[in-house]
């Protein structure tokens, strides 16, 4: 009798034991899909949005809402070089569309200084952009809020073909003290694939973490020694 007991207390212990291996080989899937990203590029700046680097296939594009100037190519693209771009205008919450190419390297290396580059909202909270295709997510690959927060999953195409970010940026919002009453919150689409779906940021990110956070500040795109190419990027201020 008591060997029949055994053998049915180890018959239910292997049963639960598979359950659970099962069950978290399909919790693993599930935080994990296939997906397949594709580049989401000429979407046209809806009403009331502002062209930053607007692209017109065969016409350099003008660069006449940033501080400085980049290289314009009558492709229709720019290519940071000379340091970081500004924007003129000071802006809050937003809708951002930006188009990238990373240049790959020789021989299928990888790009010059790691295809490196970001886009700083308001001067102050990084989407990083980098030649990280294929590697596994992380805060400091394409697509990551630099430092702060790895994206879902990793959306990069390789270096060589055009990208594409998609972004709703809701800034921080302070009361009449000054105090912060609402941090920054931001969804990023990748590729076409949701990677940040409203997440928040506490603070500042990477090179900027030690600036104030404030209600209104200028869109920096940086040069960080990579020929990365920019086209059709737009803005449109969001009331919230």
């Amino acid at each position: 009798m008591q060997d029949r007991r055994s053998g049915i207390v180890w018959a239910l212990t292997a049963f639960v034991v598979a359950t659970m291996l099962l069950g978290s080989a399909a919790l693993r899937a599930a935080e994990a899909p296939n997906v397949t990203p594709k580049a989401v590029l000429g979407t046209k700046p809806p009403k009331g949005a502002i062209a930053l680097i607007p692209y017109t296939p065969g016409k350099k594009p003008s660069l006449e809402a940033w501080n400085k100037e980049w290289k314009a190519d009558a492709e229709g693209y720019v290519t940071a070089a000379g340091g970081d771009i500004v924007t003129r205008r000071d802006f809050s919450s937003m809708r951002l569309h930006v188009e990238f190419c990373i240049p790959p390297g020789p021989e299928g290396k990888r790009a010059s200084h790691g295809g490196n580059s970001g886009i700083y909202i308001m001067d102050r909270y990084e989407v990083q952009i980098l030649d990280s295709h294929g590697q596994k997510p992380q805060a400091g690959g394409c697509g990551g809020i630099y430092r702060r927060i790895a994206p879902k999953v990793n959306a990069a195409l390789p270096a060589g073909e055009w990208q594409s970010y998609d972004i709703t940026f809701h800034a921080p919002r302070f009361d009449a003290a000054g105090n912060k009453v609402r941090p920054v919150h931001i969804t990023v689409v990748h590729n076409g694939i949701t990677i940040h779906d409203d997440v928040e940021v506490p603070g500042p990110t990477g090179r900027a973490s030690s600036k104030k956070e404030v209600a209104e500040a200028p869109l920096r795109l940086q040069d960080h020694g990579c020929p990365v190419q920019f086209r059709n990027v737009w803005l449109l201020p969001l009331k919230d």
